[in-house]
């Protein structure tokens, strides 16, 4: 049988906790992609390099994760068309959404290139560091396509409930860009253009992987020749919900590059400190991250199977396994930051460690807040109304640049720590209070719902009969 997995009958928390474990697994190796580059170009080519890799990090992540967000803004109609059962819609949803991003795609790849040098201007990046970037981030651009490719792919197979396939194709392009960081950028040697290669012959390997096991496992949801055709009120559902995630995960960049600004004119020092910090920091966001997309598939396809009882439990049991991994990594952060640190920073930048630690513990802190809106964030996504999030990640986003703005030249890296605990605190007060309405209309339609049902729709396979 193929691995589609029906979210719409079984146990909740062991379909959360196994669609959720390898989407953790598989955040943790993306993030890895600019980790890796920045370790080995700190050890190869020098610490402005490193810092350089970072900043292009924010850069790269601003357009990467515009991809993303028309991404899971498709997989959450696919969803609810996957526990609807419409297989046609669903056929059709994917091609248009093939054709649409790689126009995208394409589009994203030269709007960056001709703003990337503006962009590196406005982020205030050291002179010492500017070029690096700039060479990274040229190469980095033009592999678009590729990542949008994998991340089409990998949205559709969370919608049919197989969130392990595109972790099993990660693990096998991180490897082949470990293996191409080091030939190029310790072996050859290539500097940094050599690690934004590797980076971009792996993710198009993620992309390929990722495509051909669709074809092999999953015909019946691969669109062929009669799916090919324009279907407007598809599309615009598609576009409505790509619109709205796509905003909500840029606004989180557009506030990061902000604030990245803000770290710039602290000095090099500091520069270093954030980019070591943020890199290990992503690790855990891994977690909550990966959580808010496991429930976004599992509300999704009990939305279209319009089963309110399962929303509204999915909804408590995923925050409950949220809370509980907040917890645990906030903990995890303050007992090992100095170690985790000392792993990426760069070879003499002891300075760097001090004010690194400071954001890390205090930023640890707020991680309940953190993990408990991300699930939040995945619930209102699923119910297909990611709008909310967008109003509450703006609301978070203009208080972390405005506070870190104000503090950080008296009180440094902690400052960004403080603003964006802050954030989270406030944005979690604003969607619960929107949940708690929502959770009363998914009760309704399932009231209604049952109401309108006949007695074989109740027993569709006779109840044992």
């Amino acid at each position: 049988m193929p691995p589609e997995r029906q979210l719409t009958r079984g146990p909740i928390g062991r379909q959360l906790a196994e669609l959720a474990a390898p989407l953790i697994l598989g955040n943790i190796l993306q993030q890895l992609y600019n980790t890796i580059d920045a370790v080995i170009v700190g050890r190869f080519v020098g610490q402005a390099a490193f810092g350089a890799v970072g900043i292009a990090g924010s850069v790269m992540n601003l357009f990467l994760f515009l991809l993303t967000g028309v991404c899971t803004g498709v997989g959450i109609l696919l969803s609810q068309l996957y526990g609807a059962g419409d297989r046609r819609g669903f056929r059709r949803t994917f091609f248009l959404a093939a054709v649409s991003g790689a126009a995208l795609a394409a589009a994203l790849t030269a709007l960056s290139l001709a703003a990337l040098e503006p962009l590196l201007a406005a982020l205030r990046t050291p002179a010492a560091m500017s070029g690096y970037a700039g060479e990274y981030l040229r190469i980095i651009f033009l592999g678009f396509p590729a990542a949008f490719a994998y991340q089409l792919g990998a949205a559709v197979l969370r919608s049919a409930g197989d969130t392990r396939a595109a972790l099993g194709f990660l693990v096998l392009s991180m490897g082949a860009n470990l293996a191409m960081d080091l030939a190029f950028v310790a072996g050859l040697p290539m500097g940094v253009s050599g690690a934004a290669l590797a980076t971009v012959i792996a993710q198009a390997l993620a992309a390929g992987l990722c495509l051909c096991y669709l074809r092999w496992r999953f015909p019946a949801l691969m669109f062929g020749r009669a799916d090919m055709a324009l279907d407007v009120p598809l599309l615009g559902r598609a576009a409505r919900l790509s619109c709205a995630t796509a905003l909500h995960m840029c606004s989180l960049y557009i506030g990061k590059l902000l604030v990245q600004g803000t770290v710039n004119s602290l000095g090099e020092e500091a520069a270093v400190a954030y980019t070591a910090a943020t890199r290990v920091e992503d690790f855990a966001n891994s977690f909550g991250d990966s959580g808010a997309a496991s429930m976004s598939v599992f509300i999704g396809q009990n939305t279209g199977a319009r089963d309110g009882g399962r929303v509204r439990a999915g909804f408590f049991t995923g925050e409950r396994l949220l809370c509980a991994l907040g917890l645990f990594m906030a903990a995890a952060m303050l007992l090992g930051a100095e170690p985790c640190l000392r792993l990426v920073l760069p070879a003499g930048s002891g300075g760097s460690l001090g004010p690194a630690m400071g954001y890390f513990r205090l930023v640890a802190c707020f991680y309940l807040f953190n993990f408990l809106g991300s699930g939040l964030a995945g619930y209102f996504q699923g119910r297909g109304r990611p709008h909310i999030p967008v109003l509450g990640a703006a609301g978070h986003i203009s208080l972390r640049v405005v506070l870190s703005a104000l503090l950080a030249p008296r009180m440094g890296l902690p400052a960004v720590a403080l603003a964006t605990g802050l954030g989270w605190v406030g944005v979690v007060a604003f969607w619960w209070a929107l949940v708690r309405r929502d959770l009363r209309r998914a009760g309704a339609e399932t009231q209604v719902t049952s109401a309108r049902r006949t007695p074989s729709e109740e027993c569709p396979r006779g109840c044992g009969r």
